[in-house]
């Protein structure tokens, strides 16, 4: 039963998540960069997790897992300054699409760094969410520019993220991991803020509104419930359900950005979660519905006696 609370949480996870994208453009149109962003972001949601849970966290703290965070934090800040810098020269869709191709990638670092076997009916699951995505979020050009490339580049640190989340809270607190990637993912991007000349925080009210829902809920609630979540649900489960944020992106892009609503949006919305289902199930429901049929068919067949 703990399986599916890692999966429903993993969901709810990618809902916020897909209403980041619009708070992120928020955040830029608000007069932002995207490095102020990930500052304020990671510095805002760095004093809550630590604050709230200081006395579990100095009590729980090793090297392991300062190892572990330190890791998490480092690519946390590389994938969601690719991502935030590629959002200035995409569109949020586009944007999404490509972050979540690290679907695709999980399986595979698994095989290369642990020899692990591929799951067949993961790998096909996450083809088919890659499809879905594709259908919902790429222009009919399939133009690459210079954002879509940062975003892809993006989408392998999300991969190795959410990878090594599932290897690493296996043996570590998911408070700790998360208060010390927070931590580190900051002090990065602060350093290369102040390092490029960046120093002020001066933006319009709705800059302000998108940095709090970034800070509050898509960084120190989404990546907390990510890290407990992942204890109970594999990498490239994971991967594939919070690839469906691509999909939430883009229903609070027509709703608040008031994208047109088009076919491609509910075509790539069935395929994405046809591959959840295909996932999680590993079309078992088809195996036990034929042994079903055969069953009944040996029934109905005449007995025949002996002569």
């Amino acid at each position: 039963m703990k399986k599916y609370y890692g999966e429903l949480g993993l969901i709810i996870v990618s809902i916020v998540w897909g209403g980041g994208y619009v708070a992120t453009q928020f955040a830029l149109d608000g007069g932002l960069t995207p490095l102020q962003i990930i500052t304020m972001r990671f510095f805002l949601a760095a004093v809550f997790i630590n604050v709230i849970f200081f006395k579990h966290i100095k009590a729980n703290i090793d090297k392991r897992a300062l190892k572990s965070g330190i890791m998490l934090g480092t690519f946390l800040f590389v994938a969601f300054t690719l991502q935030t810098i590629g959002l200035m020269h995409t569109t949020p869709s586009k944007n999404a699409f490509i972050t979540s191709a690290n679907v695709v990638i999980v399986p595979f670092i698994g095989l290369l760094i642990y020899r692990r076997k591929l799951d067949k009916f993961g790998v096909i699951s996450s083809f088919i969410a890659l499809i879905g995505i594709g259908i919902l979020s790429l222009e009919s050009d399939f133009s690459i520019n210079y954002g879509d490339m940062l975003t892809l580049l993006c989408a392998f640190g999300f991969a190795f993220h959410i990878f090594f989340t599932s290897e690493f809270v296996k043996n570590s607190s998911p408070i700790v991991l998360t208060a010390i990637q927070f931590t580190v993912a900051f002090v990065l991007s602060a350093i290369v803020q102040v390092g490029s000349g960046q120093w002020g925080f001066v933006a319009e009210p709705k800059g302000y509104l998108g940095i709090f829902f970034l800070a509050v809920f898509s960084t120190s609630i989404c990546f907390f419930l990510q890290t407990v979540c992942q204890k109970v649900v594999d990498g490239t489960k994971a991967a594939i359900i919070l690839s469906t944020e691509a999909v939430f992106g883009t229903i609070f892009s027509v709703i608040v950005l008031h994208e047109l609503l088009t076919a491609k949006l509910i075509a790539g919305s069935i395929l994405i979660f046809v591959a959840i289902i295909t996932a999680e199930t590993k079309l078992s429901f088809l195996k036990r519905k034929d042994r079903r049929d055969t069953e009944e068919l040996e029934e109905e067949r005449p007995i025949e006696v002996a002569k």
